[in-house]
């Protein structure tokens, strides 16, 4: 089953939230989950965001992005680009549901790259990623 996540997801798999026993057990089946360039770049700004509100050292931000990249290199993730339709199909979900939904560029721009990778499923902890993903029938995951 190929698994779109979004960067919370990921998150929660490396340092330990409300969310981590869910996101252990939902990867226990080994899915081929897919690490895109906004997975890395959101990655960058959510674990700043942690050292920043002083919930975790920058000795543990720096461990955990190599615990991060470790398992990268062993091919744990499948890495791909963003598919180049990725942004018209953002710029379109946000004309469809936008006003309905409140959702946001980042949120509209996961659901996209997961529904034009062709994602079997969608997996989040984004209440609005997970109502937009609904909107579109993509099989959902919310925590």
């Amino acid at each position: 089953m190929t698994i779109y996540a979004d960067t919370s997801f990921f998150v929660s798999l490396y340092l330990p939230d409300r969310h981590s026993s869910e996101a252990v057990c939902r990867i226990a089946s080994r899915p081929q989950m897919w690490l895109t360039p906004l997975h890395s770049a959101e990655w960058a700004h959510a674990i700043a965001q942690h050292v920043f509100r002083r919930e975790i050292s920058a000795a543990e931000a720096k461990q955990v992005s190599r615990d991060l990249e470790r398992d990268r290199k062993a091919g744990i993730w499948t890495e791909v680009d963003l598919p180049e339709t990725a942004w018209e199909s953002c710029a379109e979900l946000a004309r469809r549901y936008g006003t309905r939904l409140g959702v946001r560029t980042l949120d509209s721009l996961h659901v996209a790259s997961a529904l034009e990778l062709g994602a079997e499923a969608f997996w989040t902890f984004d209440e609005r990623q997970a109502k937009l993903a609904v909107a579109e029938r993509l099989p959902t995951f919310k925590g």
